[in-house]
């Protein structure tokens, strides 16, 4: 892509003089995207290492606090800070400089390569995690429930309400399971389930498990109390991930053109500026070392 523009006026020294137009460098915004993922990758990993996983199938994951989710969510976005900072500063810092123009055009270009490894790192993570989330769903007896149309989320759930001393066969058992499920997912609709469904489901408990009608009664009511708590649980959890990732890619789009912009600043061995420096040390010492040079 060829961006035509007229030649400015004042320019950053130090610039090599070529055509009044530029290019987006595609080798400098691989480099940053590959760079960004890896980084990513490290930190994902890492968080998930120490339980900053805002979404998880375990069902031990549902004792998981609201604060633990929101630390989770925060550690995502200070991932994708990092991450596209440091792919966005590869991309500013390995361009080329391209023709002569104002410190501001200069700056604007470098931004736009960060930009440009900033949706290309997004690419690759959507790629690598649609082949990690295909190798992690292959069905496994942790995994998949016994029933095609019963939901994994409620499988602890429908486990214990139809515990039994005596199993009935798979074929028999799976569309027990999944009726049951489907009455169970109803617990988190605002009326709840029903009474006929809470009727029909102790005589389910009561057939399948042998037990008496009182046992099967508390075993439905703790089955519908649970299932509603998992439901919103993993509601709760969908809801924090969506807006974590919305975040994070939204800030790592700024995070990755402020870092192409500082990278540009030490191509060109300029400071960098004042919000992006702790101090004022480079300043000071460049402006000592460029004092000489321009004393006669």
């Amino acid at each position: 892509m060829t961006i035509i523009e007229s030649g400015p006026t004042e320019t950053r020294a130090g610039l090599r003089s070529s055509l009044d137009g530029w290019r987006l460098e595609w080798s400098p915004i691989i480099l940053g995207a590959l760079a960004a993922a890896a980084v990513s990758s490290i930190l994902v990993t890492f968080g998930g290492a120490v339980g900053l996983g805002v979404s998880s199938a375990s069902p031990t994951r549902r004792d998981a606090s609201v604060a633990l989710w929101l630390l989770s969510g925060i550690f995502l976005v200070l991932t994708a800070l990092v991450s596209f900072a440091s792919g966005g500063y590869l991309a500013g810092r390995t361009r080329s400089p391209s023709a002569p123009a104002t410190a501001e055009e200069v700056e604007r270009r470098d931004g736009w390569h960060g930009i440009g490894s900033w949706a290309l790192a997004i690419i690759i993570g959507v790629v690598m995690a649609a082949l990690i989330g295909i190798a992690a769903n292959r069905p496994t007896a942790l995994t998949t429930p016994p029933a095609a149309s019963e939901p994994s989320i409620l499988s602890y759930e429908i486990d214990h309400l139809l515990r039994a001393p005596r199993r009935l066969p798979a074929a028999e058992i799976a569309p027990i399971r999944a009726e049951a499920a489907r009455i169970l997912m109803t617990s988190s609709s605002h009326r709840g389930v029903s009474a006929d469904d809470r009727t029909y489901l102790i005589q389910m408990v009561s057939g399948v498990t042998g037990g008496t009608g009182a046992d099967a009664e508390r075993r439905v009511d703790n089955a519908i109390a649970d299932s509603r708590k998992a439901i919103s649980s993993a509601r709760a959890s969908t809801i924090i991930l969506a807006f974590s990732l919305a975040t994070s890619l939204l800030l790592g789009a700024v995070a990755a053109w402020a870092g192409a912009e500082a990278g540009g600043r030490h191509r060109d061995g300029m400071p960098l500026p004042a919000w992006m420096s702790h101090s004022s040390r480079f300043n000071r010492r460049r402006a000592a070392w460029e004092r000489p040079a321009q004393m006669p």
